[in-house]
């Protein structure tokens, strides 16, 4: 459900785009552009691009309001194009892309607001990847005074020692990147720590 909710959120600005486009050159020019953000959205709804979901929405929702009355402007130019319906859907077009955004602003408020509790622990793929030798035994999440986390036990199938394991992952120190852009300030920052028996990576937010 998700999923066809975020496809629709995607392409509704081009749906928006195509009820009041009258010009083949301006048309296809600012459909295309709709098109591609579009499909640059839907890839990062899908992970296929990796960036920030909620900034990457917030975005969107700002940028395709502006791509449209660019276009609109544009075609409001021409007298010959001007009509009663015409300008009732431009005006039908911004009303709704106006509300897309503002609630899109309101839910990324909302989630910003979450964040700021700490009550979540950074997703799966913050975890530094695994190179071949070295396999996860186990992952859970643990919270505490400062946070919520998650961690996964490691090991090596090639018996690499438990520093050469660590030197193997390149997590001697804790390395801290930016975890969105606009709605998400914190850092996620992945690390490893050498517990006698085992090795254990982790990735917790950095504030």
């Amino acid at each position: 459900m998700l999923i066809v909710l975020g496809i629709l959120f995607a392409v509704a600005p081009v749906v928006v785009w195509m009820t009041i486009a009258r010009t083949r050159p301006v048309g296809f020019a600012i459909g295309g552009t709709l098109l591609a953000g579009a499909v640059l959205l839907i890839s990062v709804q899908q992970s296929w691009i990796h960036a920030p979901r909620p900034d990457a929405h917030l975005l969107f929702a700002a940028l395709a309001p502006l791509v449209i009355a660019c276009g609109a402007g544009l075609e409001g130019r021409n007298e010959n194009l001007r009509s009663p319906e015409w300008t009732s859907r431009r005006n039908g077009a911004i009303g709704f892309l106006g509300m897309q955004f503002a609630l899109t602003l309101v839910v990324g408020l909302l989630y910003a607001l979450m964040l700021s509790e700490g009550s979540d622990a950074p997703p799966s793929k913050a975890l530094p990847s695994l190179p071949p030798g070295i396999s996860m035994v186990d992952e859970g999440i643990g919270c505490g005074s400062g946070g919520c986390w998650r961690a996964a036990r490691v090991t090596s199938g090639e018996g690499l020692s438990r520093s050469e394991i660590i030197r193997e992952l390149g997590l001697q120190q804790e390395s801290c990147r930016s975890s969105g852009w606009l709605l998400d300030w914190r850092d996620v920052c992945v690390g490893a720590r050498d517990n006698d028996t085992n090795v254990t990576i982790y990735a917790r937010w950095g504030y």
